[in-house]
């Protein structure tokens, strides 16, 4: 039996990576400049694509702009609600409800139908600067309702949570709906405001009005460049929390809460955030959802929009922020890439809850942690720690000091 020198490690075989994983791990190991100077290209092709055009992926039925700008909103719903169920652990079947909150916010103060006002002229917020003064207004606003619904119902996990959380959206459906004198009932609220800007004879009510439907830059085109600025500036702050002391406690929590309070984390407090933070974006989503369609009523918060929502988390990897806006872009694009396609009398754009539902049966056998699943690894110093870690390690010279030891 031949003995191994003393220092000397044995050869092992390389690790077996597929390209996504080269990719991810050359990306990762790019200092923060770098990765922006490379990410720069990408989201500027990413912008241009409604004006391009590309025939291969160009919808046919819907105009592309508009498409992309739905997307933009729902990049910036998955953000917020992977903060609560991607990175904390907590499921929440109601997110449906902040976006609510955020929405009725800027149609209650922009809207000349608001009740709160009965007047088409009401100040300040009757004026061309109006949609912008009230979305920090919807953000603080949905976070105050984000804290005010988590304080007593955090203290329950689990199954018991969903059921909470589902009840809440519910909840603002319903009020919604019933509270004509506030929010005007199943009429809903017309005429909401938006960013008036770039006004011309052709577009008289601005490049963010519906009534721009130029061929080239319609409204679609408009609002989905001010949503890609959204989630950049949601990314770089979420991004700094998951680096954070933060987010450290909150990939605690949801590898094991009783583990991490033990250890001395204040899981309550954490959670708590989490909710607020995922609420306030949820209330950021809303709000240019309203600026976007200028008319709000209840039948756009149903418990199937919100599901939506979560399916874009699960399908493309829960605590993976890109991963989740992929996720998005799925449930937006497809549907309305079939719209206008029949087979056997009937679109194909009518069964995408059971394409979505098939597609996550699918996944939940083969890829249970979504299409870009989050990397478990250290956060703080991630790259450094990562890049090191990976390195495999070289034989020591057998006439080496440490062999002869």
């Amino acid at each position: 039996m031949t003995t191994q020198p003393v220092g000397t490690t044995t050869p092992q075989a390389p690790e077996r990576h597929g390209l996504g994983d080269a990719i991810r791990t050359w990306w990762e190991a790019l200092p923060r400049v770098q990765q922006w100077l490379v990410g720069a290209p990408l989201i500027l092709l990413l912008a241009l694509l409604p004006v391009i055009n590309p025939p291969l992926i160009t919808t046919t039925a819907t105009n592309f702009g508009v498409v992309m700008a739905t997307f933009a909103m729902t990049a910036l719903i998955a953000i917020g609600l992977n903060v609560v169920v991607g990175q904390t652990g907590l499921l929440d079947l109601g997110y449906v409800g902040f976006y609510a909150v955020g929405a009725y916010v800027v149609a209650l103060m922009t809207s000349p139908s608001s009740p709160l006002w009965n007047s088409p002229d009401h100040g300040f917020f009757s004026g061309p600067w109006a949609w912008l003064a009230c979305v920090p207004l919807a953000i603080v606003i949905t976070g105050v309702t984000g804290l005010i619904l988590g304080t007593p119902t955090l203290r329950v996990r689990g199954d018991y949570l969903a059921i909470v959380t589902l009840g809440f959206g519910e909840i603002v459906r319903l009020l919604a709906d019933n509270l004509t004198e506030v929010t005007n009932g199943a009429s809903g609220l017309q005429g909401v405001l938006y960013p008036e800007l770039g006004r011309s004879d052709e577009s008289p009510g601005g490049v963010f009005s519906t009534a721009n439907n130029s061929t080239d830059l319609n409204y679609g085109v408009w609002w989905y460049w001010l949503g890609i600025v959204a989630v950049i500036i949601v990314l770089i702050v979420v991004g700094n929390l998951e680096r954070s002391r933060v987010g450290r406690s909150w990939v605690a929590i949801r590898e094991d809460e009783d583990a991490a309070e033990i250890m001395g984390v204040p899981t309550f407090k954490y959670k708590l955030w989490a909710f607020v933070i995922g609420a306030g974006i949820g209330g950021l989503s809303g709000a240019v959802y309203a600026g976007q369609v200028q008319y709000i009523d209840p039948k756009a918060f149903t418990v199937i929009n919100s599901m939506l929502f979560l399916c874009a988390v699960v399908l493309g990897g829960q605590g993976n922020k890109l991963g989740v806006i992929a996720g998005a872009f799925i449930i937006v694009y497809l549907p309305a890439r079939v719209q206008g396609v029949e087979v056997g009398g009937q679109a194909l754009s009518e069964y995408k809850y059971l394409f979505f539902g098939l597609a996550l049966v699918v996944l939940m056998i083969f890829r249970p942690q979504g299409l870009f699943p989050a990397r478990a690894r250290l956060i703080t110093f991630g790259r450094q720690v990562y890049s090191v870690a990976r390195r495999t390690p070289h034989p020591a010279p057998s006439g080496s000091e440490e062999a002869r030891a």
